[in-house]
């Protein structure tokens, strides 16, 4: 990890119109992403404000150069794999270029602004496109608080299983079906099993939810053969987002033993369009959360001494429910809970660090999911799942609504907000997705 510089100054302004002061995106954030305007090719960008700096025109504007201009060129594309493949050092100088080039009282303001109308695009005209392309997706199971919430709803007399303090668990997820904020996701179907059942029945989820994740971008990937040491683990993660792990509870709860869940999380996972770069995040790093007396402290290859000192992220997330009745009488949409990755048990560093300490190689683009994200009550639970006990205790909505698990229709949103004394506010922007019927299935 780096040290803070001149682009997390909280005095640092900006010259274009509205990003000082701007919720999410100010010129301290500078997310990567990727987008298109009325239908043309998608390509790199950089959010500012309310406008998308468009990485291809600067690449071509002359207002760059050596690595600085090559990691805009890496950057330029219709995804950001090869700007995720650079040196820590060599995206860092492009976020530093960039932050000058549109600082009030940067030397390249005047030459900036008289090709402001070349580099500049309101966002509320862009389409937004995966950031990457994701050749791998793991899913994590870090947050302790869920891994408590849904074992004592299966096992009440020994909620974790007896690993869980002792390794960052995991599954392979599938990269294909992994989509983009504002793509409709469709209900899956699947065999389900209830416990009254004789045999098993195929048809559409019944209990579909939601999960509040992190999204943890892989830059420079390793060798197949050479894990990561806990104390390099950090250099090789370039950004982070949300993500919703969608779940079909009841097709996971009859397919899920002995080997994972497999229908009940493939159908869907979404992410939020922006890359919050690694280096954005610099002035919001915690020490590595403490953990209970009594608990076994990381084997050694899971414990760095930089990851013990800042290996932490204090990120605040909250989630959104909206019904198609809701939408129809104009009402906003329903506050369903706020946690903060505080409560991970794992960082992001041992995670990776683990993920290739048997000689797994990781790639630019790979995506790691944290696991749910869960905190002490109901107010700050990442799922429905939990919210709800298992469906036992409906949300009351609006219009005299319930909801145990999500009906067609449906829309999440999540937002996430890293904030803390002395530091400009930085946002994500938002993970949302509506839930469309399940497809027909034909003989």
């Amino acid at each position: 990890m780096t040290a803070l510089d001149e682009t997390h100054d909280p005095v640092r302004r900006c010259w274009v119109p509205g990003a000082d002061g701007h919720a999410e995106f100010p010129i301290q954030n500078l997310p990567m992403g990727v987008f298109s305007v009325d239908g043309d090719d998608p390509r790199g960008g950089i959010a500012i404000g309310d406008r998308i700096l468009d990485l291809k025109a600067l690449a071509a504007s002359g207002l760059l150069i050596g690595e600085a201009q090559a990691a805009c060129e890496a950057a330029s594309g219709p995804a950001l794999n090869g700007w995720l493949a650079l040196p820590p050092g060599e995206r860092s100088g492009l976020r530093r270029h960039v932050s000058d080039l549109l600082w009030s009282e940067g030397v390249l303001r005047p030459q900036a602004e008289e090709i402001a109308g070349d580099l500049l695009v309101d966002a509320s005209r862009a389409t937004m496109h995966m950031p990457a392309i994701v050749g791998d997706y793991t899913d994590f199971y870090a947050g302790i608080r869920h891994a408590e919430n849904v074992g004592a709803l299966f096992r009440p007399d020994n909620p974790l299983l007896p690993n869980y303090k002792h390794v960052p668990i995991g599954y392979h997820g599938r990269a294909s079906s992994i989509r983009v904020s504002g793509t409709d996701v469709r209900r899956p179907n699947g065999q389900v099993k209830g416990p009254d059942d004789a045999v098993p029945r195929f048809g559409p989820c019944a209990r579909l939810d939601y999960e509040t994740e992190l999204a943890i971008w892989v830059g420079p990937g390793n060798a197949l053969g050479e894990p990561i040491p806990i104390g390099h683990a950090a250099s090789h993660i370039a950004g982070y987002g949300l993500l919703n792990d969608w779940s079909a509870r009841d097709i996971q709860a009859w397919e899920y033993q002995p080997l994972g869940p497999f229908l009940a999380k493939n159908f869907a996972t979404t992410v939020s369009p922006w890359i919050v770069t690694a280096d954005a995040l610099l002035p919001f790093r915690t020490e590595r959360p403490a953990r209970p007396a009594g608990d076994p402290a990381p084997l050694a290859y899971l414990d760095g001494e930089e990851d013990r000192a800042a290996g932490g992220l204090s990120i605040d997330i909250e989630v959104f429910l909206s019904t198609p009745a809701m939408r129809e009488k104009g009402l906003a949409p329903v506050r369903l809970a706020g946690c903060t990755t505080r409560d991970l048990y794992w960082t992001p560093a041992q995670m990776l660090a683990h993920h290739t300490s048997g000689g797994c190689d990781l790639r630019p683009g790979d995506l790691l999911g944290s696991g749910t994200i869960s905190g002490a009550d109901a107010s700050s639970f990442g799922s429905l799942l939990e919210i709800t006990a298992g469906g036992r205790n409906p949300v009351s909505l609006p219009g005299e609504e319930t909801r145990t698990f999500l009906q067609d229709g449906d829309e999440i949103v999540m937002r996430a907000r890293a904030s803390r004394p002395g530091a400009v506010p930085i946002g994500f922007g938002e993970c949302r997705a509506v839930v469309l019927p399940a497809p027909e299935m034909g003989r």
